[in-house]
């Protein structure tokens, strides 16, 4: 078992990681809770034992679920079951049922503690980590939604094994842009066993958010790499991919921006475009695509200031540049057409 940790002052956490890790749950929930709300979907199908008085929770399937209806359902049923500020909300599940599960534990009695137990491969290398939950409204992604980050994280890689081939790849993505992010490290992250690997990228999210908790600097938002074209692909509703191949096809458009920019050369847009292929990941935008729309929802990122703003890799490092011309954005875009 891997354990990585969160250092956050008095909201300092551990995440564990390894084969088996849900069984631990015993031994993370906090001293005096005398009930857990588990909240899960039906497809995860993941069973989990919290040592006291628990009740499960099933919320819809999809990004549907993730919606404001979800959280005020869930917060109605905390309420029936006679959870307290002194109890535990466990979220077994993908990125959906910790950002949803999550963001109730914020609002329900102002806070009551969350536990998350990421099922999905996305889930346990970026969803579950950092305490940043949210739901979506029809405008954008994550557009409601609060800082509260959890007691404990369990990536349970014996889990895994049993993901369907496109949820993994989904994950995949994730993976990939964090091959960007990482500075300095003596083995590639591309030659690390699958424990090793989540406990990897876990390290090097959970650096940026010691770093900048709450986005003030500016520091964590190069953590949604790649993102400002997924969201758009993702909001527009018009293709179907998962978040990780639109993570995918972003990072490749971002590389490529940042040549346009003068902030990286072709060689770099060609790591970019090689890490990417070597996960079976897209790299361009699908076929019937409306650029006018994608370049529009760009601007409508939650993560924009003024103008088009971006996390684009360059000689520092990934960095957000703010005040980027929509010409180059919609240029870049025709780059990455299929």
């Amino acid at each position: 078992m891997i354990t990585v940790p969160v250092r956050l002052s008095e909201r300092a956490y551990d995440v564990l990681v390894g084969a088996g890790a849900r069984h631990r749950l015993l031994e993370v929930v906090p001293v005096g809770a005398a009930r857990a709300a588990v909240v899960t979907q039906e497809a995860v199908g993941v069973a989990v034992d919290t040592g006291v008085d628990q009740r499960v929770f099933v919320i819809d399937e999809g990004e549907e679920a993730k919606c404001l209806e979800t959280v005020e359902d869930l917060c109605r049923r905390f309420a029936r079951f006679g959870l307290t500020r002194a109890d535990v909300v466990v979220a077994v599940g993908g990125g959906v049922v910790t950002d949803v599960a999550g963001f109730a534990a914020a609002v329900y009695h102002r806070g009551v503690a969350v536990i998350h137990v990421p099922t999905t491969l996305l889930g346990q290398v970026d969803a579950a980590i950092g305490g940043k939950t949210g739901v979506n409204l029809p405008e954008g992604k994550n557009l409601v939604g609060a800082f509260w980050q959890p007691v404990s994280v369990l990536c349970d890689t014996e889990v895994l094994a049993t993901l369907p081939e496109r949820e993994y790849r989904s994950g995949l993505g994730e993976i990939a842009k964090y091959h960007f992010l990482e500075r300095d490290s003596s083995t590639p992250l591309a030659d690390l066993d699958l424990d090793e690997k989540v406990a990897r990228c876990v390290a090097i999210k959970a650096a940026v958010v010691e770093a900048d908790e709450r986005e003030e600097t500016g520091r964590r938002a190069t953590l949604n790499y790649g993102h400002t074209l997924a969201h758009a692909l993702e909001t527009s509703g018009r293709y179907d991919l998962r978040h990780g191949e639109a993570v995918a096809i972003g990072l490749c458009f971002a590389a490529r921006l940042a040549r346009r920019l003068g902030r990286v050369d072709d060689d770099r847009v060609a790591d970019h475009d090689r890490v990417v292929l070597g996960y079976g990941l897209p790299t361009s935008v699908p076929p019937g695509h409306h650029p006018d729309d994608l370049v529009r929802l760009m601007a409508r990122d939650k993560k924009a200031l003024t103008g088009y703003t971006f996390a684009l890799d360059g000689p520092k490092g990934v960095e957000v540049v703010a005040g980027v011309e929509r010409e180059a954005v919609a240029a870049t875009l025709a780059e990455v057409a299929s």
